[in-house]
């Protein structure tokens, strides 16, 4: 398997639910700050500076396998708890590509997702095509092919 990009994110307690959970929606969120993270600090260090140019979502999906709590014996005095999230790139297209996820609550395996991005010309409105160093970077977190 090609390398995962992975991302520490922090626990907010405005991420709760009534419950005191991690609600359904914040995944999506979370999901985002590592997808930001790849695209936006992974891909610069590798001299792609062109996803900031404009990358809308076309579909997510969401299994939620496990409820996450703001667990107070994960905090230390310096840290809030964090999750573990791990992203690949399961497909690439012309113009659009999908980024796979799995969400660790220390070892346990959470969540998985996935997002349909497309690159996008926010100056013309307009979806544009992958470019080569957009898809040079992307490549190094490439499943193999014919892996599910």
């Amino acid at each position: 398997m090609a390398d995962r990009f992975v991302y520490h994110c922090t626990l907010r307690w405005s991420d709760l639910d009534a419950y005191g959970h991690v609600n359904n929606a914040r995944f999506l969120t979370l999901y985002e700050e590592a997808r930001v993270a790849l695209m936006f600090v992974g891909a610069r260090a590798h001299g792609v500076e062109s996803f900031a140019d404009g990358v809308v979502i076309r579909r997510h999906e969401v299994d939620y396998l496990h409820p996450v709590d703001y667990s107070l014996d994960r905090a230390t005095t310096e840290t809030a708890p964090t999750v573990r999230i791990e992203l690949w790139v399961e497909q690439m297209r012309a113009a659009s590509f999908t980024v796979g996820y799995e969400m660790y609550d220390g070892e346990l395996l959470i969540s998985r997702a996935r997002s349909v991005l497309v690159p996008f010309d926010l100056a013309r409105q307009v979806p544009r095509r992958l470019s080569e160093p957009e898809r040079a970077f992307l490549v190094g977190y490439a499943l193999p092919v014919g892996t599910p």
